[in-house]
C-alpha cells in the first residue's frame, strides 16, 4: 500500500553537488506584487515546491515562467543568475518550499552586483513585450 502513497513531483539530474555540502530546507512566502529576491545565485542546485499562488520565475537563459501552487521546480546553482522568484499574483499571497545544496563556508543566496548583470545581458533571454 505505501506504494501507491506517493507522487513524484520532479526528477533531475543536477549537473554538480558542491564537494561537502549540506542541505537546506527554507519557506518562502510574498505578498501580494512582491517582485522577491534580487537577482542572485546559489551555491549548489535548488530544488522547490509551490504550496499557495504562483511564483514569476526566471533563470538565466530561460524566458520567464509562472510556476502555480503544485508546481515544482530546480536550478543548477552555480554560476547561473536567478532573475526572479516574485508573487505573480496581485492579490493573493505566494508560499514555496525550497530545498538547496549549499557549498561549505558559503552563503545560500548571492546577490549579483550591477556590473556583472550588464556583462551578462546576452545571456538573459529576451523579456516579455510590455502591456
Amino acid at each position: 500500500m505505501w506504494k501507491t502513497q506517493l507522487k513524484t513531483l520532479q526528477d533531475v539530474r543536477p549537473p554538480f553537488v558542491p564537494e561537502g555540502a549540506s542541505a537546506m530546507t527554507i519557506v518562502v512566502w510574498r505578498d501580494p506584487g512582491d517582485p522577491g529576491a534580487p537577482p542572485h545565485r546559489h551555491s549548489g542546485p535548488a530544488f522547490g515546491y509551490v504550496t499557495e499562488g504562483a511564483v514569476l520565475f526566471e533563470l538565466e537563459g530561460e524566458p520567464e515562467r509562472v510556476i502555480k501552487a503544485g508546481e515544482s521546480f530546480w536550478e543548477p546553482g552555480g554560476d547561473v543568475i536567478h532573475y526572479q522568484d516574485g508573487n505573480a499574483l496581485s492579490d493573493g499571497r505566494t508560499e514555496f518550499i525550497v530545498t538547496m545544496l549549499c557549498a561549505p563556508g558559503q552563503p545560500m543566496l548571492t546577490v549579483v552586483d550591477e556590473d556583472e548583470l550588464a556583462r551578462r545581458t546576452h545571456l538573459r533571454a529576451p523579456r516579455p513585450a510590455a502591456g
